[in-house]
């Protein structure tokens, strides 16, 4: 594959392994159109052995942006770009890479906590209990917020406890790694941070939301499909429930003003979701 081709104005993308679900194009195209700026952003698949190859080729186009960056490159793009904001040693993944003004510098930053804190920005997380599943990228950046928001304690469910417990232990918080067939922690948050669920991925499996407390929220960052599994039953119980537009649309507006150098358009969001899940 070839990542030779030049844009003929400025031009942002988001790069994974898949790509085809991304709704970035569509709410960063969006807010260009609001704008009314001269700019594009495009989705591309880029393949783990090709990461290498497409960087070298987009940074030495003036007119490349930047680019997200998704499943499964948040950790290795760190190998590729400036990482002035010690983001390798707090989250240690990176979702967001940014040229510099008028350089050939690359920048990597995470935009992925702020996102997902901000559905959560009006709760009291102060000593509460979590439940995270997973413990990738994702899970690296909700670490990382509740953390800030000063959670008491994390269920880590995850595959790989090794992994999973040192990721706790990295990120300073305390809690437990608990498998997949364990019964679930009575949690004031259910965060799943995982791929599972996502199309083209392995179902989540079957989780019993009966010990969770009737105040829990339950917080699904897959995005596609919007309504997942996990919210369904979260929903039929009466929980509070937060989708994957949240985190993402906030993730794109702070990525969006590193790109195109202007904050998104103010009170456009519920037009943005209508779009989104039309």
């Amino acid at each position: 594959m070839s990542f030779d081709t030049r844009f003929d104005r400025p031009t942002a993308e988001v790069i994974g392994d898949p790509i085809s679900h991304s709704k970035s194009p569509l709410i960063h195209r969006f807010w260009l159109e609001q704008l009314g700026l001269n700019g594009d952003y495009q989705a591309c698949h880029v393949a783990p052995d090709l990461l290498a190859d497409y960087f070298a080729a987009r940074r030495s186009d003036p007119n490349w942006r930047g680019c997200n960056v998704t499943i499964p490159h948040k950790l290795a793009v760190l190998d590729h770009a400036e990482d002035r904001g010690g983001v390798k040693q707090s989250i240690g993944a990176a979702n967001t890479v940014f040229r510099e003004d008028g350089k050939d510098s690359l920048i990597a930053t995470n935009t992925d906590a702020a996102g997902f804190y901000a559905p959560l920005s009006q709760s009291d997380l102060s000593g509460r209990s979590a439940l995270v599943i997973g413990a990738g990228g994702a899970a690296r950046a909700v670490l990382f917020a509740l953390a800030r928001a000063e959670i008491g304690t994390v269920a880590l469910m995850a595959r790989n406890p090794l992994k999973a417990m040192a990721l706790l232990s990295g990120l300073g918080v305390k809690g437990e790694v608990i498998g997949f067939d364990a019964p679930l922690p009575a949690a004031d948050l259910l965060i799943n941070a995982s791929p599972l669920g996502m199309t083209g991925f392995d179902p989540l499996p079957d989780l019993d939301l009966g010990r969770l407390p009737n105040h829990a929220i339950v917080y699904d960052l897959v995005y596609a499909p919007l309504e997942t599994e996990l919210l369904s039953v979260a929903k039929a119980r009466g929980l509070e429930t937060i989708d994957g537009l949240s985190m993402l649309i906030g993730q794109a507006a702070l990525a969006f003003e590193l790109f195109f150098g202007a904050a998104v358009p103010a009170d456009s969001e519920q037009q943005l979701r209508e779009k989104l899940i039309a």
